[in-house]
């Protein structure tokens, strides 16, 4: 009975998710409803010591880089460079290839250690952009940013700074470089099986005769450039990089500068007690958010005026994009936490520990409590913090690599993981102004295409035993 509620609490989320309802409303409801039909007692202290803690403490941690996102988007957009990359793109590449241009930019980004919620924000404007002038259908651009974000520059390229690839190395003793031959095998795999798919879609679009859409009744469209003369495409891309460089090199220096702790004192008056903030578990999050100044800063400085005509009510659609984004996130993440806290959950984890190959055991175990969670990162830690010890234990007897085990986690936690429930797809969806019943089509190919993808390494493992 008990896993039967965890499947109804699941079934009746990703339901209210796809029809349009809002997951900020409906995942409490699902959440509670689940510890009602388990013990009504616990109801009251789960939503306030559970729901609340972690979704306020997503919150805390993640919404400036929601909010410095969508204000980066925004002035990328009012300044016309979105439109100038695009034009350099479409010269560049032509426009039947705006999908592989999307892709690459989304790569890049990724692999550079962009957060995957940043480049939604950041590329969406670029995205959007070069649809239109290519006429491809608008609602192909949320799985052609899941494609580029979310999948093989996440968890399945070697040394991706992602932290789907960084969990497993405190587990298994690897580093983020783990099994690269399998990680790139997967990665090459994912790409061109995605490419494939997206471009048939856009295929059977234009048979159909289907273009962009009417840009009056579509929502959220970018702003019109009201500027002159677009900017050169190399000052135009210049922010994007300085994104990416400075998040690696603001993730090396920050713990030089501040250690591992900094202490300070928060009252002048009085004796409050010090404020110590463990930097190493922030590092990652200042990085970004760092970065994302940069990035603001470098395009208002060679753009100010076309940014500063409409920044007013440009960064207010911005900053409600922003919160919108967070609190949809933020409600998932405090739904996960309950479902795991249930003991219907602990009847999933220990039903599909009886799978008896050792990488199919994990990939299943790692995938399927993901997507349960709607997290990939979240469902992973959960997966390896209760069965790690089981993994490693059979690697061992059947002699395979600790590397391995790494590469099968990471992508597998990034398969199912992007059910219409998941806080990125949730986010995709709103900053791209579409519904799960317009887009979620795609996403969710991609997603079968990533989940075929572990299997593709396990199989090419044990035929060929390279890591």
């Amino acid at each position: 009975m008990s896993f039967l509620i965890v499947l109804l609490a699941l079934a009746f989320l990703m339901f209210v998710a796809y029809r349009g309802y809002s997951v900020i409303l409906f995942a409490p409801v699902a959440a509670l409803g689940a510890v009602l039909l388990t013990d009504p007692s616990l109801v009251a202290p789960m939503f306030t010591g559970l729901f609340m803690d972690k979704m306020v403490g997503f919150l805390k941690n993640y919404f400036p880089v929601f909010l410095l996102g969508a204000i980066f988007g925004k002035v990328i957009e009012l300044s016309g460079f979105s439109k100038s990359i695009v034009a350099a793109t479409i010269r560049l590449f032509g426009a039947s290839r705006a999908i592989l241009s999307i892709v690459m930019v989304c790569a890049v980004l990724t692999y550079g250690g962009v957060s995957l919620f940043v480049v939604v924000f950041a590329v969406y404007p670029f995205a959007a952009e070069l649809f239109r002038q290519s006429d491809i259908p608008k609602r192909l651009i949320p799985g052609t940013i899941a494609l580029g974000a979310f999948t093989f520059t996440m968890d399945a390229l070697p040394g991706t700074p992602q932290i789907q690839n960084i969990i497993p190395t405190t587990f298994f003793g690897t580093d983020t470089w783990a099994a690269p031959w399998l990680g790139t095998i997967g990665g090459v795999f994912i790409l061109i099986a995605g490419l494939a798919y997206l471009d048939w879609r856009r295929r059977a679009a234009l048979r159909k005769g289907e273009g962009y859409g009417d840009t009056a009744t579509l929502v959220n469209e970018p702003a019109p450039f009201l500027g002159g003369r677009l900017a050169n495409p190399a000052i135009a891309v210049l922010p994007l990089v300085l994104v990416g460089v400075t998040n690696k090199l603001f993730t090396d220096w920050i713990p030089r500068y501040y250690g591992e702790a900094h202490a300070f004192d928060p009252a002048v008056i009085g004796d409050a007690a010090p404020v110590v903030q463990q930097v190493s578990s922030v590092t990652a999050i200042w990085a970004v958010e760092g970065a994302l100044l940069v990035g603001i800063l470098t395009v208002l400085a060679f753009a100010w005026k076309p940014v500063m005509t409409t920044f007013a009510e440009g960064t207010k659609t911005a900053i409600g994009g922003a919160l919108l984004a967070a609190m949809n996130t933020a409600s998932e993440y405090g739904f996960g936490a309950v479902i795991a806290a249930l003991p219907g959950f602990l009847v999933v984890a220990n039903a599909l520990g009886a799978i008896p190959n050792p990488l199919v055991n994990e990939a299943v175990t790692v995938t399927a409590l993901a997507g349960i969670t709607g997290s990939a990162s979240g469902g992973m830690s959960i997966a390896l913090a209760a069965m790690a010890d089981t993994f490693i234990a059979n690697a061992n007897a059947a002699g395979i690599p600790m590397e391995v085990l790494h590469r099968v986690a990471a992508m597998a936690s990034g398969g199912m993981d992007t059910l219409p429930h998941n806080g990125a797809v949730i986010t995709l969806l709103a900053v791209t102004g579409l519904t799960h019943r317009q887009a979620y089509k795609d996403i969710f190919a991609i997603t079968i295409i990533k989940t075929l993808a572990v299997m593709v390494i396990i199989g090419v493992f044990y035929a060929t035993g390279i890591v």
